[in-house]
Parts: C-alpha cells; sequence; structure tokens
C-alpha cells in the first residue's frame, strides 16, 4: 500500500506545497505561480489542490501533512524578539517572524488541513530540520554534510548537520538575532532594494564595485570566526525594535558615511562598493562555516540550503576552496523547499524509509510544476483569438533557433513549471549570447528592471568546457563560473570612465550577453537524459551558429512571479518587446497579435 505525503510551507514567504508518494517527489509549486502575488505568504492551498489533482487525488488521499516550522516554538521566538504588534500583522517583514494567521501550538497545525480524513497524521517540522531535509534527502550522496542558512526560522539561523542514509544528525546551530542572512538583507535594505526579493540585486551589483568596506564591517558590524561561527553588534541594527520599518538604525548609516539609497534612485559608486564589500564578508563567513562542517562529519559532500543557498557566488566560493569534492544545492532552497525538506523529513527520518541514491539527484530537474498539452494550449489561444503557427514537433527547435541565431528574442514554455527561484529552460526567455546589447535591451525593455542585472548562459553540459573554466555541474543556475581566458575580450573605454553602471557596456568575452562585469557567468549545465527537450533546442542552435549556449533568463516581469499557465505568458508576450511566443509546438509573433481579446493590465509593482 502506497503512502502519500504532503508538505506545505506557509506564512512569512514563497509559501509552496509538495507532494511525495512512496518518497518519490512527484510534484512540487509555490502558491504564487498560481496567485500572481511574488513571494505570496499565504497558506498555499491553490499549489496543494494542483498537487494532489495533477496525480488524480484529493485531500482525503493525504496519509501525512507536514508543516516546515514549529509554530508554538516560532510565536515565542516573535513574543521573546518583541516584533509583532500585539492583535495586529507584523510590523516591518524583516526578523522572520510569522504571517498571520500562525497556529498558536503545534496540535493546531491540523486546523491547516481541514479537509484532511480522519486517519491522517499532521507533523510540524522545525523550519531549519526542513531546510536540511530538502538538502540532503534528494541529494545523489548517501553521506554528507548539510550547512543551512537563512533569515531566521524559529530561533536558528544557520546549521551545520551530518546526513547519513536516511538520518540527518544536527551539529551545530546558531541562534537569533545572529543572522547571516538578516545581515544581508540589512544591507539590501540599506543599498535601496527590497527585503527578501532584492539580495539578488545586491549581489549581482557586487561585482561592479571594490570591497573596500569589508574591514569596516567586521571591525564594527559582525565578528566572524575561524568556524564560522559569529555575533552581530546589535547596536547597528534595527530589526528587532518594533516601532522601525527599517532592518538599520542611524549608528548604521553614521559608520557608512552616508544615508540608505532611495529606492529606484541613481547607483554610484559607494552603493555599489558596499553590495561588494557585504558580499565579501558573507562569502567569508559561509567558507568558514563549510570547512568547519567538513571538520565536523569527515564528509566529502556538502548539501546547501536555505535562502542564503541561492547566493551562487558564495556557493562558487564555497566549492573553489577545496574542503569538499562535491557540492549540492537544493535548487528550491528558500522557504518554498521546506515544503519538500517537511515531507521528505517524515518518509525518512519519522517513518525510517531507506534512501537509495544513485548518482543522481531525485529532483527531476526541478521540473515539477503544472504542464499543458499542446491540445490545452490549442483551445487556449483559439478562445482569445490569437494567431499562431502549428509545427511539426521536429521543426520546433529548427525553426526557434533560427529565430534566435536573427537576433530575435523568443519566450519559450514547455513541459512542467520548474519548481524554485530560476527558470531552467521550460518557463524562459532565451537569447543569443553572441548579442553585444542583449543584456541591457532584455533587462530594459522586456524584464522592465534594473540594466545591471546578469543573465545566465545554458548551455550543454557536455560542451561547458568550451566556454567556461568549471568543472562541476550547475544544473540549477546556483553556481558561477569564470569564462574561459581564451574568449574573453580585454575591458574597453566604456569601463574607464563614468559611474560604476556605465560598465555595463563593456564586450568582455565572445558571449558578451551572458558575461558579467567580472567575467563570470551565472551557469546553468544542461544534461539531455534531464531535460531534452531543452537540450535539443541548444544543440539546434549550436549546429546552425557554432555556439552551443543560450541566453536564459526567467519567462516574467519585474514585480511578477514566472509564469505557470498559457494564459500567463501571453499576457507577459503581449506587454513586452519579446519578438516571439513559443507554446508547446505553438509559435507567435508578436506584431500578429492585434486581435487578440485579452486583458493586458499595467506594471504598478516596483520589485
Amino acid at each position: 500500500m502506497s503512502t502519500t505525503i504532503l508538505g506545505v510551507s506557509a506564512f512569512f514567504h514563497d509559501s509552496a506545497a509538495c507532494l511525495l508518494k512512496d518518497g518519490s517527489v512527484v510534484a512540487a509549486a509555490a502558491e504564487e505561480a498560481f496567485t500572481r502575488r511574488k513571494h505570496d505568504p499565504s497558506f498555499p492551498s491553490r499549489a496543494a489542490r494542483w498537487c494532489l489533482e495533477s496525480e488524480g487525488l484529493d485531500w482525503s488521499d493525504v496519509d501525512w501533512f507536514a508543516y516546515n516550522e514549529l509554530p508554538a516554538l516560532k510565536r515565542q521566538r516573535v513574543a521573546d524578539s518583541e516584533s509583532v504588534v500585539c492583535g495586529g500583522p507584523s510590523v516591518s517583514g524583516f526578523s522572520g517572524h510569522a504571517v498571520r494567521p500562525l497556529p498558536k501550538t503545534s496540535q493546531n497545525v491540523r486546523a491547516l488541513f481541514p479537509h484532511a480524513r480522519r486517519g491522517a497524521r499532521v507533523l510540524a517540522v522545525e523550519h531549519h530540520a526542513s531546510h536540511a531535509a530538502s538538502g540532503f534527502f534528494p541529494s545523489p550522496f548517501d553521506r554528507a554534510a548539510i550547512v543551512t542558512v537563512d533569515g531566521v526560522g524559529e530561533y536558528t539561523t544557520t546549521s551545520i548537520s551530518r546526513g547519513d542514509g536516511n538520518t540527518i544528525t544536527p551539529l551545530r546551530r546558531q541562534s537569533f538575532p545572529h543572522s547571516l542572512g538578516l545581515l544581508y538583507s540589512a544591507f539590501t535594505d540599506y543599498c535601496g532594494f527590497r527585503v527578501n526579493s532584492g539580495e539578488y540585486k545586491l549581489m549581482g551589483l557586487a561585482p561592479y564595485g571594490t570591497a573596500r568596506y569589508a574591514q569596516l564591517i567586521e571591525d564594527n558590524l559582525i565578528r566572524v570566526l575561524d568556524d564560522g561561527a559569529f555575533r552581530l553588534n546589535m547596536d547597528y541594527f534595527a530589526f528587532l525594535d518594533p516601532s522601525s520599518d527599517r532592518m538599520t538604525n542611524p549608528a548604521f548609516e553614521a559608520l557608512l558615511g552616508r544615508g540608505r539609497r532611495p529606492a529606484e534612485s541613481d547607483i554610484d559608486d559607494f552603493y555599489a562598493d558596499v553590495a561588494a564589500s557585504i558580499q565579501a564578508v558573507f562569502e567569508k563567513a559561509v567558507v568558514r562555516m563549510a570547512r568547519h562542517a567538513r571538520r565536523l562529519t569527515g564528509s566529502p559532500n556538502l548539501c546547501l540550503a536555505g535562502g542564503g543557498a541561492l547566493n551562487c557566488v558564495a556557493n562558487s566560493k564555497i566549492y573553489a576552496d577545496g574542503a569538499f569534492d562535491e557540492v549540492w544545492v537544493q535548487p528550491a532552497a528558500s522557504d518554498a523547499g521546506g515544503a519538500l525538506g517537511a515531507a521528505s523529513y517524515v518518509w525518512h527520518q519519522r517513518l525510517g524509509n531507506p534512501r537509495r541514491p544513485n548518482g543522481r539527484d531525485a529532483m527531476s530537474g526541478a521540473l515539477l510544476g503544472p504542464s499543458f498539452t499542446d491540445e490545452a494550449i490549442r483551445d487556449y489561444l483559439e478562445s482569445v483569438g490569437a494567431r499562431y503557427r502549428r509545427l511539426d514537433p521536429e521543426d520546433v527547435f529548427r525553426t526557434v533557433a533560427e529565430i534566435l541565431d536573427a537576433g530575435k528574442i523568443v519566450a519559450w514554455f514547455r513541459g512542467p513549471m520548474e519548481f524554485g527561484p530560476r527558470a531552467l529552460g521550460n518557463r524562459s526567455i532565451l537569447g543569443d549570447p553572441r548579442q553585444p546589447h542583449l543584456q541591457r535591451h532584455i533587462n530594459l525593455a522586456v524584464k522592465q528592471r534594473e540594466s545591471f542585472r546578469p543573465f545566465a548562459p545554458a548551455v550543454a553540459a557536455e560542451r561547458c568546457a568550451d566556454y567556461f573554466d568549471f568543472e562541476h555541474a550547475s544544473p540549477y543556475m546556483l553556481f558561477v563560473a569564470p569564462v574561459r581566458p581564451d574568449i574573453r575580450v580585454a575591458a574597453g573605454e566604456a569601463d574607464q570612465a563614468g559611474g560604476p553602471l556605465d560598465r555595463i557596456h563593456g564586450v568582455r568575452s565572445l558571449l558578451p550577453a551572458v558575461t558579467h562585469v567580472d567575467y563570470s557567468a551565472r551557469l546553468q549545465t544542461v544534461d539531455r537524459a534531464v531535460h531534452p527537450d531543452f537540450w535539443r533546442l541548444i544543440q539546434a542552435f549550436g549546429a546552425r551558429t557554432g555556439v552551443h549556449c543560450l541566453v536564459n533568463t526567467s519567462f516574467n516581469v519585474r514585480g511578477e512571479p514566472i509564469v505557470c499557465t498559457p494564459e500567463d505568458a501571453l499576457r507577459t508576450f503581449l506587454r513586452t518587446e519579446i519578438d516571439y511566443l513559443c507554446l508547446g509546438d505553438f509559435i507567435l509573433d508578436r506584431h500578429d497579435q492585434s486581435q487578440v481579446d485579452l486583458i493586458v493590465p499595467a506594471i504598478t509593482d516596483t520589485d
């Protein structure tokens, strides 16, 4: 008799649901995909319903429900830190407290699942235990060290554990308010970006600056020990102050010598240098923590999870440090992955079921979300009057490769939606990496966001060494790689004058659209066995151009989640300067869609 487990993460950000059948991950999705509210914190009722329906199940078929937090302990920490106004909603959203309604006790967690049958079991799993489980149990390793880094769960902010077979043993934890995640978010806020979504921007901005303030930060804001343990100097932070809506206080600004950057204002050298400095301090801390994890566990393998593990630059520094032979990062490393972790914890740790790693991870390429048949796509396009061509399946890849070679931008919608924050080739905007101005054009005219944000190269795994100096697989865009010296181009005049972001215009390699200002690239290696359709498209482009690599960025615009449905895709397509939309085997030209009967809302979110 099979066992069905539904895991849920909820009530802070990136709520999600995940379904396990006899230990296999069969479906996972974030609530934002269905509500279209980015980082939606609400209970993932729609995501959970989709997970069940995708397998022909309903609530009564679930044997175990798993929730990624201990509510009573979380509520106690919130009360201790005085970060919630009594009787009201959260004040600032910075210190990791829950969005109401948070269950008062672990017993009340059952109330979150009112449709559960009488005999179903419910288990609340500690937040960092959920992260650790999401990092280790789906990994390709039988044994590994596990490091988790985020803002805060109940009390824990970072942890080191040992994974062995079907068991995870906690070894060390760091407690709130001392948090690398909150430190990084404080600088995100200071540099004028939104907390819990702008950390990617801070990481992308860092290479434009110099880490001239790193020592100032270490001398005054955080003390990092040789084993990666650390303490924040709370005299400079405001996230414990219920009267403040900021993460930092006037003492923080006085230390750095300038006030917080106003959102949407110009970025000068100072803020670029601040970004570079906190990135350097964060990297130093996590590298030391990883070294200590190796000493504690003796394992040559490392698993990473928690929101801090989405810092792909730091992940690469950990790998390059050499303490571990192999590093695996959960693709849904933030709170969304807690749903998977809680469910996996029940299957392995609570029920004692064995693991059988076979050298590949158990994430199915993170392609675990909703998919749509060509018939459903056709019916939708017909219903709104869209003009399209239906291609023979064998012609799709060749046709799209020709369009990309002509310098056009293609939105690519095919197969199951990705689980996690990265589009990995099923809900992607694609371009030719040889085009010098493509990065700026997609950022400004398509994504409608800051021009400095870098794009990932998606490269056929077997051709990675042709372009990048990196020997590690990176299927989930969670590592950065240096561009090979032989395809680099010396910095030009654009790198020598003006503000830091003027350096965007410089051509640095034969693949300028994916080469960041420091000659790095946030790499996606595409494995034919895991992702055959996307691999075939890259191969078709390579056969035509000699370059087995594409620009790959998520199919969304600023302030919105990645598209989930054909309707989401068409709406986004029509409000941007994307040239072509490929929905399954259907291709649409933007200039042919004047008769489409569809309300396309204006973009209002400034995230």
